[in-house]
């Protein structure tokens, strides 16, 4: 399909207070200022922190008629309805997913596109993203908006490549289409810029075994470039070719053992919010690598494909999540979040399908998975995963290690902890209660499970201010961060049983903003526990963490 890319500057109204159900789109929708797309209203100075409706609209224009359209959103917040020459084609109410909308066919000429978007809380129509959560929830369009466009009533969508047997280079490919599967075609593939060659494909899925395709691996990260042509309609694709799975204790990458060390990492800037650029994403991962990480856990939602497309292509490993956060019994018993959940679940697995970098599909970080609620979601997501064949390994943040009854239906074992930090004893040194936290987690751990699966620390971390220094290594100040960190690299990598670390986190990250008293308070709305700050200036504990990596 043929892609019209709609980024750029859009005429923008806002009314604080107002919902998406106050909105009627109207013949020509006014307009009161601009605003650019991608981008969050909400980080920009007019509409600091203010939530209601937002209205954008601009006009595109055609040179021919096309049969099929589809509107595609690479990540929006919270929700979202569509209007196309004034009728509506849809909406969405999944913060971060990448969707698209059906728009039917469109004639030769100039049409006319309007949104709504609602930053709004309400815990009745948006179930997944909820005030509490410990990152803002920025309204706006995260990573962008085209129209796919298509001369056929059935176009080939794209290609999801399946890597069968690492070894000898087998791969299945399975052909996408927007409205079934023919039964029987022929696809004309080029591989890397090779000639093109024609394949008869039955029921969907084609195999090949191509041995001179180089592997997929963090030191050689190879990306492959498939182009695919069936009837008339032009698919791209990028993959690499890898095994992922586990043995043991241990997680195996191509047959061979890995050692996982790396960061939390949220999509979070000073003047972007959510809609952090690409040249901010590869800083990011610039500084990671100086840092000597490999891994990269994207929390607490579904990660841009363009951030994948770095990370497969800088050889980074990543743990992708849908969005999730502290959930309840309650709130995880309510049929619409079950529903929403698997819903955009299933679209991050659809969407990242063929990012070699992702290693580990994960859910509902920190939910109360001691409860029956938490066992039963977190199990119909694990199958939810598992049924989509991605190949990738499945996994939960839990933090109540001690009493978790659903880490047993996952892949790996995982716990986030801050021992000395969040449940601290003032009596005694933060720093001696991390080696005894762990050691108490890993015995029961092995009364659990033996040695039957890999264990990962999800989370640990402190917090630290920029700028702030104390001989002394004061709470909050630099010095006491990068001391904690290093106790915890050191307890951490002296235990066998452990096969990966992401420390809480990588870069200082926008919390709630006064969202009640019943919320604990975030010092100057931000979740200060980067090893860098919001505008990526490294602390004394980058320093700390690079040494301690380069180590191990």
């Amino acid at each position: 399909m043929k892609t019209l890319d709609l980024n750029g500057i859009w005429d923008f109204s806002f009314r604080e207070g107002k919902t998406l159900e106050d909105f009627e789109e109207p013949a020509a929708p006014a307009s009161e200022e601009v605003m650019c797309v991608p981008g969050c209203f909400d980080a920009l100075p007019r509409h600091y922190c203010q939530r209601g409706c937002a209205v954008y609209s601009r006009t595109f224009t055609l040179e021919q008629a096309w049969k099929s359209t589809f509107l595609r959103v690479d990540g929006m917040g919270l929700r979202s309805r569509f209007y196309l020459d004034g009728r509506p084609v849809g909406g969405c109410r999944l913060p971060y997913s990448a969707f698209e909308l059906e728009t039917g066919p469109l004639s030769a000429g100039i049409h006319r596109i309007t949104a709504a978007v609602d930053n709004n809380f309400d815990p009745e129509k948006l179930k997944i993203f909820l005030p509490n959560y410990d990152f803002y929830a920025f309204g706006g369009f995260y990573h962008g908006i085209s129209l796919r466009l298509s001369t056929g009533a059935n176009p080939l969508d794209r290609i999801q490549v399946r890597t069968l047997d690492y070894r000898t280079g087998r791969l299945k490919l399975t052909f996408v289409f927007k409205e079934g599967t023919p039964a029987g075609f022929e696809a004309k593939l080029s591989i890397d810029g090779e000639a093109e060659r024609a394949y008869p494909v039955s029921g969907g899925e084609l195999e090949l075994t191509r041995p001179d395709l180089a592997l997929w691996s963090p030191e050689l990260p190879c990306v492959h470039t498939l182009r695919a042509a069936v009837s008339g309609e032009t698919v791209t694709e990028t993959f690499g070719i890898r095994e992922v799975r586990t043995e043991g204790d241990k997680i195996l990458l191509n047959g061979r053992a890995i050692y996982l060390k790396g960061f939390n990492r949220h999509e979070s800037g000073p003047l972007c919010g959510a809609a952090v650029p690409r040249q901010v994403m590869l800083a990011d991962l610039q500084h990671l690598k100086s840092l000597h990480a490999n891994f990269i856990r994207g929390c607490h939602y579904p990660q841009s494909q363009e951030f994948l497309d770095l990370c497969d292509r800088l050889g980074f490993l990543v743990w992708e999540e849908s969005l999730g956060w502290g959930n309840t019994p309650e709130q995880m018993g309510d049929p619409q979040f079950i529903s929403d959940q698997v819903e955009q679940t299933q679209l991050m697995v659809r969407n990242s399908f063929n990012h070699p970098s992702v290693i580990i599909f994960g859910f509902l970080n920190e939910n109360d998975s001691r409860s029956d609620a938490g066992v039963s979601i977190c199990r119909k997501l694990a199958e939810t995963i598992r049924a989509e064949d991605s190949g990738r390994l499945v996994a939960f943040a839990c933090c109540f290690p001690l009493e978790d009854r659903a880490s047993a239906d996952m892949d790996i074992v995982s716990f986030n902890t801050y021992p000395g930090w969040i449940s601290r004893d003032y009596d005694t040194d933060p720093m001696t209660a991390i080696r005894p936290n762990q050691e108490e987690i890993l015995a029961h751990f092995r009364e659990l499970y033996g040695s039957s699966k890999p264990v990962i620390v999800s989370e640990m971390g402190c917090c630290g201010l920029y700028g702030r220094h104390d001989g002394a290594g004061a709470q909050w100040s630099e010095e006491f961060q990068a001391e904690y960190l290093e106790e915890v690299i050191d307890t951490v990598f002296s235990a066998p049983e452990i096969t990966g670390l992401t420390l809480w986190q990588f870069n200082d990250a926008k919390s709630y903003h006064r969202t009640g008293s019943s919320i604990r308070v975030k010092p100057l709305a931000q979740n200060l526990a980067g090893v860098y700050d919001i505008f990526r200036r490294p602390k004394l504990s980058a320093e700390a963490v690079r040494r301690k990596f380069d180590q191990a």
